[in-house]
């Protein structure tokens, strides 16, 4: 598995869309435990790690949703970014024990600080599953 950004305005040599592999170390909060605790205790992470939630937001539910993040127990700094429907909302570098952080999302990935160094909101990430 792994995280992918995708910059519609820069193009790769082949004249798609710029991709960059943000993580090939990817792991999947697939409860409401894992999705609470998080990152919380994990020190260090590792530099080609991603944790990725899916938080719904359905047709259902009426859409996504505002998505909280909080630091509390985290010791290392994250960066963490909101998406909807594989497009980017919101990123943001949370600080341990003080950061907080709020956007509409369906899924939340988590990286280690710096990891979503240039990602901005309207870009693409995609998680690919291995085949």
């Amino acid at each position: 598995m792994r995280v992918v950004h995708e910059q519609e305005d820069v193009l790769g040599d082949d004249g798609t869309a710029g991709q960059r592999v943000l993580a090939t170390e990817v792991e999947v909060a697939d409860s409401a435990l894992a999705q609470a605790k998080g990152l919380m205790f994990r020190e260090p992470v590792p530099e080609d790690f991603a944790l990725v939630m899916d938080v719904g937001g359905g047709l259902l539910s009426g859409g996504p949703s505002r998505q909280f993040v909080h630091m509390l127990f985290m010791r290392v700094p994250i960066d963490v970014v909101w998406l909807v429907d594989e497009t980017v909302q919101r990123t943001a570098r949370l600080s341990p024990w003080t950061g907080f952080g709020v956007a509409r999302a369906d899924r939340i990935v988590e990286l280690p600080a710096g990891g979503a160094e240039g990602v901005e909101p309207g870009d693409r990430i995609r998680v690919e599953r291995d085949e």
